[in-house]
């Protein structure tokens, strides 16, 4: 490889992508999170958090002055207006953060762009490689349960995502991650062979992998 490659990572919530993310970083993949850097621009003091509290009040904010992100969740994934206020403040923050991180990578690094809402946020066709990771329902929820969350929380919040079909219609690969962690690493063992290889436009390819 001459040139950095970028691979832009998504999947519902519950999928399983952080994991997919962690395996590929352990192969030498430039993981950028987007998750991560979210919470980072918002943190006290950022003029992220500032803009957050103007948008939505103090009511935001926990006792010490941090963003109160329960209370937060609890208003935008209720109203899709509140929802598309919040990442037109924090998406351009984010964006900002990633360029910094790709600028500081090496010049053939893989670069692994973590982005759970790739296809809400229409970003899909910057990419030449699209990861999608995938697993059922029934085993979404679970996990997300074992997380903590309510079954009522669990689902509004898999509700206010892209469906699986509009994921998989921007995806290069599939990951499907319904099986054991050596599944799983296995199958991004064989995505990783891909990514790090001669770049090309294959066909759509799908493993089956685990949680």
């Amino acid at each position: 490889m001459t040139e950095r490659r970028h691979v832009a990572l998504t999947g519902g919530i519950g999928s399983g992508k952080s994991e997919v993310a962690r395996l590929l970083a352990r192969h030498g993949a430039v993981v950028v999170d987007s998750d991560a850097l979210a919470r980072a621009v918002v943190e006290p003091g950022t003029p992220g958090l500032a803009a957050v509290v103007r948008a939505f009040g103090t009511g935001v904010l926990a006792e010490d002055g941090s963003l109160d992100r329960a209370a937060l969740g609890r208003t935008v994934f209720a109203d899709p207006q509140a929802r598309a206020t919040l990442e037109g403040i924090v998406h351009p923050l984010v964006r900002e953060r990633s360029a910094e991180l790709v600028e500081a990578s090496a010049p053939d690094a893989v670069v692994v762009h973590d982005i759970p809402l790739l296809v809400e946020a229409g970003l899909a066709g910057g990419f030449g490689t699209v990861v999608v990771v995938e697993a059922d329902e029934g085993v979404r929820l679970a996990r997300l349960a074992h997380r903590g969350l309510s079954d009522a929380d669990a689902r509004a919040r898999m509700a206010a995502q892209a469906t699986d079909a509009e994921r998989r219609a921007v995806a290069t690969h599939v990951l499907r991650n319904d099986g054991s962690l050596a599944e799983l690493a296995g199958a991004v063992d064989v995505l990783w062979s891909e990514l790090a290889g001669p770049v090309s436009a294959g066909p759509l390819s799908e493993e089956a992998a685990g949680p």
